[in-house]
């Protein structure tokens, strides 16, 4: 299995020998869901909260007497079946977090990439150095490849703040590492440009 290598200039200079094992087997969907759900739950802050009855202010005294006045028993004004008073079974401040196995992570990783690399929407590229933070540039780079206006996640093998900052100003387009590569960041964008030894590492 291979893939074509381009430089800057959207010119194909390269191909590079994909494992099998990793990227020749099937796109697993069902993995690939398990994946995407876990990383939305573990994005939601879960601060959401309402009051109970003993939370909310005042209702401390009775109403009114128990009998004889021809309405109905009422202990407390903040009984949830008033107006202003506590919400019965609301939700709390909890922890939606969890996890997935390690291997299903990474498993799940190599499955996105293979879905990207199968419809064409996974690009490699020779080097992506600057001198100087340019924005400019890094626009005539995503033009030459073919990415234009398109949402794209650029992989790095490390970090690098003079292409990060050529990037930033360009809407939906991300910047990160091969160390923090996960499923769902693969799947989000509709292009993936990686760099050669981005890929390497991640291999």
């Amino acid at each position: 299995m291979e893939i074509l290598v381009y430089n800057k200039l959207g010119e194909k200079v390269n191909n590079i020998q994909l494992n099998e094992k990793k990227y020749g087997g099937p796109v697993r969907t069902k993995l690939l869901r398990d994946a995407v759900i876990m990383y939305e739950a573990n994005k939601r802050q879960g601060t959401a909260c309402t009051k109970t009855r003993g939370e909310v202010a005042g209702g401390g005294k009775k109403p009114w007497v128990q009998k004889h006045t021809g309405r109905a028993r009422a202990g407390s004004i903040r009984s949830p079946i008033w107006k202003g008073g506590g919400v019965s079974f609301g939700p709390r401040p909890r922890d939606y977090s969890y996890s997935i196995p390690k291997k299903a992570r990474k498993l799940a990783l190599y499955s996105a990439l293979t879905a990207k690399i199968r419809d064409n929407e996974l690009l490699v590229l020779e080097s992506l150095e600057f001198d100087t933070p340019k924005t400019k540039q890094m626009v005539g780079i995503l033009k030459a490849l073919g990415i234009n206006g398109g949402s794209c996640l650029i992989v790095l093998p490390e970090a690098n703040e003079i292409v990060w900052k050529s990037a930033r100003n360009i809407p939906s387009v991300k910047v990160m590492t091969s160390a923090e590569l996960n499923a769902y960041d693969v799947l989000k964008p509709k292009k993936i440009l990686i760099t050669r030894e981005a890929l390497n590492s991640i291999n």
